[in-house]
């Protein structure tokens, strides 16, 4: 039988830590993490994206994050902390799962663009 896959996001959400705004801009300031826009490029060409995120939409991903891939980016570091958005949290929860099944150890989810917006974090044009 099929899952809905509203509970297919719902699992992932589980899996996926979440982080708070605060505690995302603090890692931004540190440069501790790589913050990734999971969004589609015309979203982060309308609203632009987090300061110094690398944009990586979801269905690319694991493309770009897969070390035995030709298309891997370097940014992509197991020993990196990894702080996922997109513009509700859904596709950001995805992507975690998917990055923790790649072997990626610290994965977060910061949840959606709006809330980083409406709390004053820095951006910058997509």
């Amino acid at each position: 039988m099929a899952t809905p896959f509203c509970d297919t996001i719902a699992e992932a959400r589980a899996r996926v830590p979440t982080i708070g705004v605060g505690e995302a801009m603090g890692l931004l300031e540190g440069d501790a993490a790589l913050f990734v826009d999971v969004r589609e490029a015309a979203e982060v060409a309308q609203s632009g994206k987090i300061r110094g995120a690398l944009h990586v939409s979801r269905g690319m991903l694991e493309f770009r994050a897969c070390e035995t891939m030709p298309t891997h980016d370097k940014a992509f570091s197991k020993d990196r902390t990894i702080v996922l958005y997109c513009g509700t949290g859904g596709r950001a929860a995805l992507c975690g799962q998917a990055l923790q099944e790649l072997g990626y150890g610290d994965v977060r989810n910061l949840g959606g663009f709006k809330d980083w917006i409406e709390a004053g974090g820095p951006v910058e044009a997509g």
